[in-house]
């Protein structure tokens, strides 16, 4: 029977199978006949399967009662050409394709990477408007309004302990910086490949230039510390970080690395230390000299080979929130320059480094950063230490 016009569907009996209109062979739009109304779905006929795949058009039936059946060819075209691309027949939302590339994370990659896309893409993604958008439907005007929501977010204030004894009040947000959007931007971007990988969308047009990350995000770090000022770090933080600090000052590692070292990372006998996790460069091995070993079997004694090497008096790891307030106390009451941080501990001792001459690909190795970054960063330094060379040739 048709279904084409209002009086032809007003007509129709209520019933469970929907009444059927050819679009072409093996392609059909239906209308589903209810008390109050109806509900418009599509079916496509796959002959290489001999199977019905079907997309209900949900969207099509809030529409006013003239346009739907207009509405609910376009729809249904739309799913069609997908299928044909080599498409998968289910819809799946933003927020399901990040579900799936937050368990790709756990499969391919460990606990860590899983729990940096759980909390991106929960945040950001996932309670947002965007991720109630199938896929199939998302447009890049969904990405960029996504993309200028995020932009505007303020930068989440810094968490107080349990133990915290300030009663000032939280100091004003802060905007979110370039490289942290960068991040978020890159977590939805795989998401979306990952998607489009697996047949559920067939093309990145809505997402491959709205997620183009914002450019010199990561600025060249400026503030280094000379050894005389990191000396006087070291004398300002409280005890139990010192070793920590100090662990910092000694090797080139993010402060997240070697938050996460364990014991069973340290070889005494040998000298050597296993970076396991790392957010570039896991599983490198660093051979250590022997201040930095003396640390390392310092920090181990009397702990068991999964307790970690750097620890707070609670036995727990250092992380971001428990090590950024007493190293902010530590920098002003040391008199060093405002914006010091943990992460400046790193860029003092990968400048060392590169001033001392040392190849860069070694420095790659020790630092687990990628020798295009270290130019990037520090490649300025290697250009003074060559205009000095070439003063030796003055005639």
């Amino acid at each position: 029977m048709a279904i084409e016009t209002v009086k032809q569907r007003a007509a129709l009996s209520a019933r469970r199978e929907p009444y059927w209109a050819t679009i072409s062979t093996g392609r059909h739009i239906g209308f589903r006949k209810t008390e109050d109304g109806g509900h418009w779905i599509a079916r496509a006929y796959d002959s290489a399967t001999r199977t019905r795949n079907y997309n209900a058009l949900a969207e099509v039936g809030r529409l006013p009662a003239n346009e739907q059946f207009s509405a609910a060819v376009k729809a249904a075209g739309q799913w069609f050409k997908h299928l044909e691309l080599g498409g998968e027949s289910e819809i799946i939302t933003v927020a399901d394709a990040c579900a799936s590339y937050i368990q790709h994370q756990l499969k391919a990659k460990g606990k860590r990477a899983e729990q940096d896309a759980r909390s991106r893409l929960t945040r950001y993604v996932i309670n947002d408007p965007i991720g109630a958008i199938p896929m199939q439907k998302l447009l890049k005007r969904h990405v960029e309004q996504w993309r200028e929501r995020i932009e505007a977010m303020p930068a989440a204030s810094p968490k107080r302990g349990p133990n915290c004894r300030t009663k000032a009040p939280a100091p004003p947000a802060k905007p979110r910086r370039p490289s942290s959007i960068n991040r978020d931007m890159v977590a939805l971007r795989a998401a979306f490949n990952l998607a489009k990988a697996n047949g559920f969308v067939t093309t990145d047009m809505a997402w491959a230039v709205a997620l183009k990350p914002i450019k010199n995000a990561n600025g060249r770090r400026e503030l280094y510390l000379s050894l005389e000022q990191r000396r006087r770090l070291l004398a300002a933080i409280p005890g139990e970080l010192e070793p920590f600090a100090r662990g910092l000052c000694l090797l080139p590692l993010r402060p997240g690395a070697l938050a996460a070292l364990r014991v069973g990372d340290f070889d005494a006998r040998a000298g050597t230390l296993k970076v396991s996790h790392d957010k570039a460069g896991a599983g490198r091995l660093i051979l250590l000299p022997e201040p930095s070993a003396d640390l390392m079997r310092e920090q181990a004694k009397g702990k068991l080979p999964s307790a970690f090497l750097f620890t707070q008096w609670n036995g727990k790891a250092w992380d971001k929130d428990a090590w950024k307030r007493p190293i902010r106390d530590a920098v002003k009451a040391a008199g060093l320059p405002e914006g010091t941080t943990a992460y400046t501990l790193r860029h003092s001792t990968i400048t060392d480094l590169v001033t001392s001459k040392l190849d860069l690909f070694t420095i790659s190795a020790l630092s687990g950063t990628s020798i295009l970054m270290i130019e990037k960063n520090y490649g300025h330094l290697q250009k003074e230490r060559a205009r000095d060379a070439l003063s030796v040739l003055s005639l």
